[in-house]
């Protein structure tokens, strides 16, 4: 394997592995809620993320066999994720005083979203293969849908839980 094999392998592996990562973080944040309707899109993103990880392995393993990513593997279609509130029911607000792990959910999540585009940014540059560019900058794409998601929750709901919460200072 040549030295652009290998570089993009371990990319590969560290792109799995942070996508197995989110994968059991959303999925621990989908048990851990009580809001139905944040259960269903976080579930959905936890299976967003395994769904990135089968298609980074399938060219992770084209890449170690072959020498080069595997052209006719393609990503899906990531879910809509609209309106001001894209991931808790307009209930969740009336109990948002007791919310902290779902505010700390939400934190994190933007940040795990923030740290994958920025990864996917800098690896769709870092080849000169059009296709490479091209599916790390839709990986890139879609952890951005999912941030923006997040970002639009998390300051939805930001007032009001530090009021509920004792947090405020006003």
């Amino acid at each position: 394997m040549g030295q652009q094999a290998t570089t993009l392998a371990a990319g590969l592996q560290q792109a799995i592995q942070a996508e197995i990562d989110g994968y059991h973080f959303y999925l621990m944040a989908a048990r851990s809620t009580d809001d139905e309707k944040g259960k269903e899109v976080l579930q959905q993103l936890a299976q967003e993320e395994l769904e990135h990880a089968r298609f980074l392995k399938a060219q992770y393993q084209s890449v170690i066999t072959t020498g080069s990513v595997d052209g006719s593997v393609r990503l899906g279609k990531g879910a809509e994720l609209t309106g001001p509130s894209p991931i808790f029911s307009e209930g969740f607000r009336s109990r948002l005083g007791e919310a902290h792990f779902e505010m700390s959910a939400l934190s994190i999540g933007i940040q795990l979203e923030l740290s994958a585009q920025k990864f996917y940014r800098d690896q769709s540059q870092a080849f000169e293969d059009p296709f490479v560019q091209q599916f790390y900058q839709e990986l890139a794409d879609w952890e951005a849908t999912h941030y923006q998601a997040l970002l639009r929750q998390q300051e939805a709901l930001k007032e009001d839980y530090w009021a509920q919460g004792g947090f405020s200072p006003f």
